[in-house]
């Protein structure tokens, strides 16, 4: 009995004490819970504190930039828009130019309004600083040069972010903006760099450190530059020689200040538009940059020295031996492409043979020009795609021609082709003696001028020529108009006495010696033209 009760009073103090840590517990876990509560409250109070704060002090801010709110209801909205001029850098963003007096008052009106701290933090960071520096540097010189003044409207191409634009106008050129394919306001300007959004003749100075090979990349800095007004690329982008030289051609109204390398693989290219516009090929003798078509030139293969034994032969071997233009150099900085085939021929004569299959395009497309004065080819390019032809000759003028097309004797069917221009003389049979002829009559055009309304330097023009003699006459009409100067590659077929050496009793068709054709190559080479020996 005694022991019973002995274990139920220890079984009570066992359950009291469990009840009494429960309980201790159950207050602890309380404490911590509303501790918890009240530490969450003022934090949120805390957050609702600063939030408020922020929005008083943007308010006080705007009102201390932007004054009174001119009647607005909303001017607090109204001017925190207002940080953000150029929208998200779409050109659809703009309001429209009638708004404003010009499109350059509206982008200095924005470009006035620059309050956003964060930009005037970012322009103040040590990176920052240092590629503005470098720019200040770089415009700095430009200025005691006379290339650049503070009153000049300007313009960076391709700008980024803008170091450069803030860079000039750091300098004192003020009225200065960016453009770029991705806006960053309020510094620059988004849009396609193809496509400027500015009118003719806006800006006294340009610059570019993002070249673009595109034809109308330089097209365009050309037409929004004032005349006399300076552009100034820099870039690491050139490959070669040949491609610098196409890309200067694309400013067809800007003469070279100064062209230099500034360190290894980087060029600088100063160009200034002519007050009057330019509408010179290139003409006169000699190529406007001859030295540098020489850098392409010294590539080529070399020109046959000696008469070979059989012409024929030896012409269509030395084919394998050319060296294309396209494969020493980069050729994709032109507006168009384009092939002339001059006494064409067929289809299949050497557009479709050769030029379609075998002629490196490094992927452009070509305009081909069929240029043949037989009927009896006419037919063949009916049905082909791609290939316009003209049905005339191509001559030194405009006018009617004799046009002789030789047949086997014996035989009434034409030998397709093998037509020549004559001074136009009475239809007539001339017997001789492995062939006769019968002369039709033809329209000549002036092909020199032709080929400049049709072409231009910004163009890459191959060209083919085979005229059957004609050749002499072409070829200096082309260096007295200019017209040659438009020419990228040529090939070229010489016609000459060719049974001077092997069969000298045979009746020569063509009068001229392998030594004047021979000149002839010298003479388009050494005048900046890459001409290759055709047969």
């Amino acid at each position: 009995m005694v022991q019973e009760f002995g274990l139920r009073k220890a079984s009570a103090e066992v359950y009291y004490k469990h009840c009494n840590d429960m309980e201790i517990n159950q207050k602890v876990s309380d404490s911590k819970a509303s501790n918890c509560f009240h530490q969450k409250r003022r934090f949120l109070v805390r957050i609702l504190a600063f939030g408020v704060a922020i929005v008083l002090l943007r308010f006080v801010y705007v009102i201390a930039q932007n004054g009174a709110c001119g009647g607005q209801s909303n001017c607090f909205l109204y001017a925190a828009q207002e940080l953000n001029p150029f929208g998200n850098g779409a050109l659809e963003d703009y309001p429209p130019r009638h708004a404003f007096k010009s499109q350059e008052e509206y982008i200095q009106l924005k470009l006035n309004k620059t309050v956003d701290p964060d930009l005037l933090r970012l322009w103040t960071t040590k990176e920052w600083r240092r590629k503005v520096e470098a720019f200040t540097v770089l415009f700095q010189g430009l200025m005691a040069e006379g290339l650049l003044s503070s009153e000049a409207k300007a313009l960076c191409v391709g700008a980024k972010e803008g170091h450069e634009v803030l860079a000039l106008k750091e300098i004192g050129v003020s009225d200065a903006v960016g453009f770029d394919p991705v806006a960053s306001p309020p510094l620059v300007m988004g849009g396609d760099l193809h496509k400027q959004p500015f009118e003719d003749n806006t800006f006294d100075f340009e610059f570019s450190g993002a070249f673009d090979p595109a034809a109308n990349f330089a097209s365009e800095i050309e037409r929004t530059l004032k005349p006399g007004g300076v552009a100034v690329i820099h870039s690491e982008s050139f490959g070669d020689m040949y491609s610098i030289d196409s890309f200067i051609h694309s400013f067809n109204n800007c003469n070279i200040v100064r062209f230099k390398e500034k360190g290894e693989g980087f060029l600088e290219i100063v160009l200034k538009k002519s007050v009057n516009k330019n509408t010179d090929t290139g003409g006169g003798a000699k190529c406007s940059v001859p030295a540098w078509n020489k850098a392409a030139i010294d590539q080529a293969e070399v020109l046959i020295e000696e008469e070979p034994l059989k012409p024929w032969i030896t012409l269509k071997r030395n084919v394998k031996n050319i060296k294309y233009l396209p494969s020493m150099a980069d050729i994709g900085n032109r507006r168009k492409y384009v092939y002339v085939d001059v006494g064409a021929r067929s289809y299949g004569s050497s557009i479709g043979s050769w030029f379609k299959k075998k002629y490196p395009k490094q992927n452009h497309e070509f305009d081909i020009y069929a240029i043949e004065a037989d009927r009896a080819f006419y037919g063949d390019y009916e049905k082909r795609k791609g290939v316009k032809l003209l049905p005339y000759a191509a001559w030194v003028r405009n006018e009617t021609l004799s046009f002789e097309i030789n047949r086997d004797a014996g035989s009434s069917v034409e030998s397709k082709g093998m037509g020549r221009i004559q001074p136009k003389i009475p239809t007539a049979i001339i017997n001789g003696s492995e062939k006769i002829s019968s002369v039709v009559t033809v329209q000549g055009f002036d092909f020199a001028e032709w080929l400049k309304n049709t072409v231009s330097r910004q163009d890459f023009v191959v060209m083919k020529m085979d005229v059957e003699g004609a050749e002499f006459d072409l070829l200096p009409r082309m260096f007295e108009t200019g017209a040659i100067c438009l020419i990228d590659e040529l090939f070229l077929e010489c016609h000459y006495n060719r049974w001077q050496r092997c069969c000298p009793e045979r009746t020569p068709k063509y009068q001229k010696t392998y030594g004047e054709c021979l000149n002839l190559f010298n003479s388009l080479r050494n005048n900046g033209v890459l001409v290759h020996q055709w047969w």
